[in-house]
């Protein structure tokens, strides 16, 4: 396991790898924030802008999707994945924003868990990207990137990931480290070809070492 130190070192790296990375779902406002990720689940970034960039132009606000029949919404997200079941969703979440909250996205994280289709993940992503507070949001990247470098243990669990880094990682840095983590994990140690020949982290990174000694390399 990683001590503090070496944490450090890494996301040093990430840094110089990666200085803008950021949330790249596409979005002008919470709501819109709220309705990107919730679609995203089990899908990428780039679907789900293809999508939301007709959506977006539809629907403005929660009424918006309770004037139309729920085979309409189904249709318009159709080509992401299990669109019947977010699209049921995103309709319980805006009447619920529509009688709860005044048709306001909630900013604190135990009220965004509520609503339905939000889980943790997304909660910490809207409270990070959409009102500044800080927080960890593990995806498959962030999950994926933590258990490779050995910030966390292979067999714990996504909470238990969350967890582990926010104790490791000082709080003022925790949404800019989820961001760096996915932009990593994304297009440098992704899933099926981590690019460990050339990565500045091999030294420090047990699955990296592991990988190379299986090719020859070290």
């Amino acid at each position: 396991m990683l001590n503090k130190k070496q944490i450090h070192i890494c996301l040093d790296e990430m840094r110089k790898m990666f200085p803008d990375a950021h949330c790249e779902l596409r979005h002008d406002n919470p709501f819109e924030l709220v309705i990107a990720v919730l679609l995203s689940a089990q899908c990428t970034d780039v679907l789900v802008n293809k999508v939301t960039k007709g959506l977006f132009e539809k629907y403005k606000k929660p009424e918006d999707y309770l004037e139309v029949s729920l085979e309409e919404l189904q249709q318009d997200i159709r080509s992401i994945g299990l669109y019947r079941n977010k699209a049921k969703n995103i309709r319980k979440l805006c009447e619920i924003l529509l009688t709860e909250y005044g048709g306001e996205v909630p900013n604190r994280h135990e009220e965004l868990v509520k609503l339905p289709g939000v889980g943790r993940k997304t909660a910490n992503v809207v409270v990070s990207v959409a009102f500044g507070e800080p927080a960890l949001a593990v995806d498959t990247h962030v999950e994926r990137v933590s258990k490779r470098l050995g910030i966390c243990r292979w067999k714990d669990s996504v909470l238990e990931v969350e967890k582990t880094l926010m104790k490791k990682i000082p709080r003022e840095e925790w949404s800019e480290t989820h961001h760096r983590l996915i932009f990593f994990g994304r297009y440098h140690c992704k899933a099926q070809s981590p690019q460990c020949e050339v990565c500045p982290l091999v030294d420090l990174c047990r699955e990296g070492q592991k990988r190379l000694k299986k090719k020859g390399r070290i």
